[in-house]
């Protein structure tokens, strides 16, 4: 037995030893003689995975997990992220929910020694996606692949239908509660501007999130749109398979140099901003994302290294256009053509872009349904987030309008006002407990007059005294 096989055996009698209790408690709901979910989770990434494992500690098993990508291929981290190395730092914890032997350390020094976790800087990103596989695995997470959510249903007696795409076949999925773990993009959609997208051929662009052919990149002129760590992460990738050249255009006149998303990786932030009152809270996020966050200096290096690498900082992109079988970028550092372009520009946060939602996308609240902001402070982008719960939970716009939403949950880039640092790693062992404690109290709710029921017909002998008054009556018969 190998090192990791020896962990996995160990971990597995770890979560045997603190299961108590381990009696599952959720009454059974039927619908149409159709068995019904209690919860079924869009996303089948770390965020989904941690969810689902920690609804399973809570003994409420009755889940499911759908992930649109082939088996093999969740999250990003095999896919369109293309840094070398996680940007956390590699004593990060989460997915593991307080289990030591589940730590991606404990995972690590087992398939590679304690050496090479003390050599090690940052986790490799190829590594942590191998991690979480091996961590899904070990806990017992299923998870059904090939599987896209296009419409959810609102039905009577608080219940969703979901409606998938589930290995090319159209099902439909009855559940009591629905949580989007959809990714960074989930509560919207990767952004190019429309300008890019009318200019050029679609074959000569593409989003940092999209597959790129780098290998087709050798020898040719590539520009880059952004300056955040995906932009740079990119132009990396262009100049490391070869590419000619490659230009960044960046409207920032400097990048910056602290990176805010360490000033709040301590777990008083992480734990209790969701309990800040909304007047600190947009005040904190807009601060907090007017700081921008700078590439790694890593991520950097990798592409200063190279002569054909060029930085135009202040530099917006004025006009995109196609000539002459080439793209022609005008902006502030000159005119200068090129072969392809990659977007970096990032996500938009707009529930109506998101299939799933659009029955129903208008009656969701947003910041700027229910606060104002101070003169001064608006802010339009964060006036588009929605508005949640302390739980994950999306509002009602109009009260009374869309009750149902109290029990669809938003796992993803889109609670980051509401609830603060929720799209990253560190937050997991904290999001998933508000949501699990969100879903499990409405459930137990749900069922109390049934709990009640159930208790008043209990009766499973625990106490047996047949023996004490049978020589009891003996005893008495000899007297007799």
């Amino acid at each position: 037995m190998n090192g990791l096989d020896e962990l996995t055996e160990r971990v597995r009698f770890e979560l045997d030893c603190v299961a108590y209790p381990a009696r599952e408690w959720v009454k059974p709901r039927f619908h149409d003689g159709e068995r019904v979910l209690d919860v079924l989770i869009v996303g089948g990434g770390q965020n989904g995975i941690s969810l689902a494992f920690r609804l399973l500690r809570e003994r409420v098993t009755n889940i499911s997990v759908l992930d649109r990508s082939p088996a093999g291929l969740s999250g990003p981290w095999v896919t369109y992220a293309r840094m070398h190395t996680l940007r956390t730092p590699k004593h990060v914890s989460g997915p593991e929910m307080g289990i030591p032997g589940l730590s991606v350390r404990a995972w690590y020094e087992a398939k590679f020694g304690a050496e090479a976790w003390a050599r090690l800087a940052k986790i490799p990103r190829a590594e942590w996606h191998d991690y979480l596989g091996w961590l899904q695995e070990t806990v017992g997470v299923e998870v059904t692949h090939d599987a896209e959510v296009f419409d959810i249903e609102p039905l009577a007696d608080d219940l969703f239908a979901v409606h998938a795409t589930i290995g090319g076949r159209r099902e439909r999925l009855l559940a009591r509660h629905v949580v989007l773990a959809t990714g960074i993009e989930g509560a919207g959609r990767w952004l190019v501007p429309p300008a890019i997208a009318a200019a050029l051929p679609r074959e000569r662009f593409a989003h940092t999130a999209e597959p790129i052919d780098f290998a087709a990149l050798a020898g040719k002129r590539v520009a880059v749109i952004g300056a955040g760590a995906s932009a740079f992460d990119n132009a990396a990738e262009a100049l490391e398979a070869g590419a000619a050249e490659v230009a960044l255009y960046a409207r920032r006149r400097s990048l910056p140099r602290a990176n805010p998303n360490r000033y709040i990786e301590f777990s008083g932030y992480i734990r209790h901003f969701a309990d800040l009152d909304d007047a600190v809270k947009w005040r904190f996020m807009s601060r907090f994302f007017a700081m921008n966050q700078p590439p790694p200096q890593d991520t950097f290096e990798r592409c200063a290294r190279f002569d054909g690498f060029a930085l135009h900082l202040g530099s917006p992109v004025e006009q995109v256009s196609f000539a002459d079988g080439a793209i022609v970028i005008e902006s502030p550092a000159g005119r200068a053509s090129y072969d392809f372009l990659i977007v970096g520009t990032g996500f938009s946060v707009d529930l109506k872009a998101r299939p799933e939602l659009a029955r129903f996308a208008g009656e969701i609240a947003l910041w700027q349904d229910r606060f104002t902001p101070p003169k001064g402070e608006e802010n339009a982008l964060l006036a588009g987030y929605p508005y949640l719960t302390g739980a994950f939970q999306f509002t009602e716009k109009e009260p009374g309008r869309a009750p149902f939403l109290s029990r669809l949950y938003c796992h993803s880039y889109g609670a980051m006002l509401s609830l603060g640092a929720t799209a990253g790693i560190s937050q997991l062992k904290f999001s998933t407990e508000r949501i699990a404690f969100g879903i499990t109290r409405s459930l137990f709710r749900d069922d109390a007059a049934a709990l009640v029921a159930g208790l008043e017909a209990y009766d499973e002998v625990e106490l047996d005294i047949s023996a004490y008054e049978a020589r009891r009556s003996a005893r008495a018969a000899r007297v007799a």
